[in-house]
């Protein structure tokens, strides 16, 4: 049998210092250690009570998360094991390009050009998609396939829920909306289509968890920023809640679904 070729020493190099400074720039940029804090950034534009589809203050504690799976992921995908892994040769790109627009966006709204920051998460929703769908092939691997899953998954999730959030700003910015009937309802039928998105990914990778989780968390903290904070909708509230309680259900008996077909099929195989 073939040895698997092995990435560059570089490529490899390249990706963990791509990926780690540019965590430590959104880091910093984020005004956790001094500067502005992003939600008071752009005019207040991605304020917890900007617009109605902004997630409560709390919700921007994943990031901590987010961040330090980053940085576990590139420091594991250095070693000998990560080196031979097909999978890691496409992601890798990837993943450092993640860190670097994420790191962007941040800059982008600092500077307070939201249309332009709109433009990046874009951009970043759609490399991380990317990722995922290079992830649905099951990798045998146990340990690669959590560092990926726990890494990218809640990663994909949250920047799905944020680039909702980010568009309804940078609309609200240019005066689209205000005081208009037809805001409420929509912000409450996109709320729905998030969830239904974050179900589809359930589906598409049969039974991984990590996207519909942070969309969960990310859905259910616009409830929470539309019943608590100087923004108040209970039509909105109420249908985020209910659709983020409806996405977690869902989640957790089609991945228990998925994994009991995995077994029955690894036993026949046996």
């Amino acid at each position: 049998m073939q040895n698997p070729e092995k990435a560059s020493l570089s490529a490899r190099v390249i990706c963990a210092a791509a990926v780690l400074l540019a965590a430590f720039g959104a880091f910093v940029g984020s005004g956790v250690l001094g500067g502005t804090p992003i939600a008071e950034a752009a005019d207040g534009r991605l304020s917890a009570d900007a617009t109605l589809l902004a997630p409560g203050t709390g919700a921007f504690a994943i990031w901590s998360f987010i961040y330090t799976a980053l940085c576990v992921y590139a420091i594991w995908q250095l070693t000998p094991a990560a080196s031979v892994s097909q999978t890691q040769r496409k992601l890798r790109p990837l993943a450092a390009a993640s860190a670097i627009l994420n790191a962007l966006w941040i800059g982008s709204v600092q500077l307070g050009w939201l249309g332009i920051s709109v433009l990046v998460i874009l951009i970043l929703l759609a490399v991380l998609s990317r990722m995922f769908m290079l992830m649905r092939p099951r990798i045998e691997n146990a340990a690669e396939r959590w560092i990926t899953a726990v890494t990218f998954g809640p990663y994909l999730g949250w920047v799905s829920v944020a680039t909702v959030a980010n568009i309804a700003a940078w609309l609200a910015s240019l005066g689209i909306g205000e005081d208009a009937a037809w805001t409420t309802p929509l912000a409450a039928v996109l709320v729905v289509v998030a969830a239904l998105i974050g179900a589809a990914t359930v589906l598409y990778s049969r039974g991984r968890l990590g996207v519909a989780m942070a969309m969960t968390w990310g859905i259910a903290w616009i409830g929470v920023g539309r019943s608590d904070g100087g923004l108040l909708s209970a039509p909105v509230s109420a249908t985020a809640f209910v659709a983020a309680g409806a996405l977690f259900i869902f989640s957790v008996v089609a991945t228990a679904m998925w994994s009991s077909r995995r077994t029955s099929k690894e036993r026949v195989l046996a």
